[in-house]
């Protein structure tokens, strides 16, 4: 097994800190998710996008696609971001087991999470949907406590 759980890559919490990543719904940069299969080999020193083991399918595009950010808030002393749900529309892949957000706007694709999906998914001629969890203190995908 190569994904072990969800989590924050290093180099996006420097990054954060040198102003290279905006969440901004409008006027921020584009951040894609990229799906793989589980020979996909993910650490926290994961810093850029890469193709190796990235699925393909009908109607997938090597990147993924870009998502659509919430504007970053804070819940308490919690600041927070969050993406609404992605759907890959009318896609056949098969053993999907996670993916990878990264900033498809910046020079060289820098990495933001990993996510892990639990087990492998696919889709037959239909609808591949990513659910982001709730976007509040304890569960938004992107949490600075």
């Amino acid at each position: 097994m190569a994904f072990s759980g969800n989590f924050l890559c290093s180099s996006f919490k420097q990054e954060l800190l040198e102003g290279k990543h905006n969440f901004l719904a409008s006027g921020g940069n584009t951040f894609n998710i990229a799906l793989y299969d589980n020979n996909a080999s993910f650490t926290a020193a994961t810093t850029a996008y890469t193709t190796s083991n990235e699925i393909s399918g009908t109607n997938y595009s090597a990147k993924g696609q870009a998502l659509n950010p919430v504007n970053p808030t804070l819940s308490g002393t919690t600041a927070l971001v969050d993406f609404a749900d992605e759907v890959f529309s009318n896609v056949t892949i098969s053993a999907v087991r996670g993916g990878l957000i990264f900033n498809d706007s910046a020079s060289g694709d820098p990495t933001v999470a990993v996510l892990d999906f639990g087990a492998d998914k696919a889709a037959s001629s239909g609808d591949f949907t990513i659910v982001f969890p709730t976007a509040d203190a304890s569960n938004a995908i992107i949490r600075i406590a």
